[in-house]
């Protein structure tokens, strides 16, 4: 038979964001997949370079819907360390509780689309039911049951009182016991192991060579965690395991998820047990010394790096941001290849890709023609090949 390409997007029909696959297949088996992003450049970077410190930690938390929270933690992170300034200590209790809250949001709503792209409807409703005490518990924090609005330079903004611990506490113990219901439902119901096990297969190794990161890496083996290999905040205090499976597949992806749900919830009940009372938040200078940083955080899809370089005014010289799903788009393309045609949706979405927080536009001078050119990074990549 002869092999055939096709385009899956950029309006996809199983995915909410735009981009497009492009794929070569031999009957209903993938040979080659590729991609291109680019479709939702929204120039958060360079509006960040145009607006000062405290205008661009709402830049930030738009960066992602549902990373929100880890965005602006990753940022605050970056400017306290570059001015010198220490966060209180009841803070960054608060900063873990929400950093572990929108975990929680996140996989809990990973694992409802999941079983909507397998067709399994069942799991989705009472998943999408469930995740509601997460919501909650947000709301009742911030006021609000996305883009939270709690970081703060030197600090948080709102403080957890004895009636949300209450509420923390039970909406904790709930999410655990469903997290584990979930964990049985996911290994032994036929519905979903038919298309999760051994689809999306990729290596451990590979996964380490192509720069993978958080539950796509750990679904592979390898046990990488910004909360442990770098700990930031107090996870040094508070006991939880690096969740890894061997299994290699959508179906180990989808078991690590269910994994960090539960840990997340104990490490929630830690911090609410050991978090002493204080201030919630410190003086920030207006402007940041001149110098540069970096700092990361494990967010929901991975690792999260945040670059920001200041010339010592009270707007940023550079805010440079490396999301997780960039980095794991090379082993998504890579773990296409070799299944049917339609695992693709399942397969793709098992990396939780997000391509809002992903896509990048560069402005290119060309020395020589005097040109000014504005292009994808896949589009500069496909020069540089080509050059």
């Amino acid at each position: 038979m002869a092999k055939l390409s096709f385009p899956v997007g950029p309006q996809h029909p199983a995915l909410k964001e735009p981009e497009n696959l492009r794929f070569s297949v031999d009957g209903e088996v993938v040979v080659d997949a590729d991609i291109r992003i680019g479709y939702v450049h929204r120039s958060i970077e360079r509006s960040c370079s145009e607006r000062n410190y405290v205008q661009d930690l709402y830049l930030c938390e738009r960066v992602c819907g549902i990373c929100s929270n880890a965005h602006t933690l990753c940022y605050c992170m970056a400017l306290e360390s570059l001015a010198g300034v220490e966060v209180p200590e009841r803070a960054q209790y608060i900063r873990m509780l929400m950093h572990e809250f929108e975990r929680i949001h996140s996989h809990l709503l990973w694992l409802g689309v999941a079983g909507h792209e397998v067709g399994f409807e069942s799991l989705f409703m009472y998943v999408w039911r469930d995740r509601e005490h997460i919501q909650d518990v947000l709301e009742i924090i911030s006021g609000n049951r996305g883009h939270y609005g709690i970081n703060v330079l030197g600090g948080v903004r709102y403080d957890i009182t004895p009636e949300m611990t209450a509420r923390i506490r039970e909406a904790m113990k709930i999410l655990r016991e469903r997290a584990e219901y979930y964990e049985e439902i996911v290994s032994t119901e036929a519905t979903f192991l038919k298309r999760a096990r051994d689809v999306g297969s990729i290596s451990g190794e590979r996964c380490r060579e192509l720069g993978a990161v958080g539950p796509t890496l750990r679904g592979s083996g390898p046990g990488y965690d910004v909360r442990t290999y770098f700990p930031y905040l107090h996870y040094d205090r508070v006991e939880f395991d690096v969740r890894t499976s061997e299994m290699c597949d959508v179906l180990g992806r989808t078991l690590v998820r269910i994994w960090e749900v539960i840990d997340a919830c104990d490490i929630c009940t830690q911090v609410l047990d050991i978090m002493a009372e204080g201030e919630i938040a410190g003086q920030f200078p207006r402007r940041v010394p001149e110098g540069e940083v970096t700092a990361r955080v494990e967010a929901q899809r991975g690792e999260l790096i945040y670059y920001v370089r200041s010339d010592g005014s009270d707007i940023p010289d550079r805010v440079k941001i490396r999301t997780p799903t960039l980095a794991n788009l090379p082993a998504a393309m890579e773990m296409l290849i070799g299944g049917y045609v339609a695992d693709i949706p399942i397969a793709f979405a098992s990396i939780d890709p997000c391509f809002s927080c992903t896509d990048r536009m560069v402005v290119l001078d060309d020395v020589g023609t005097g040109e000014r050119r504005t292009m994808t990074w896949p589009e500069l990549v496909s020069l540089g090949r080509d050059r």
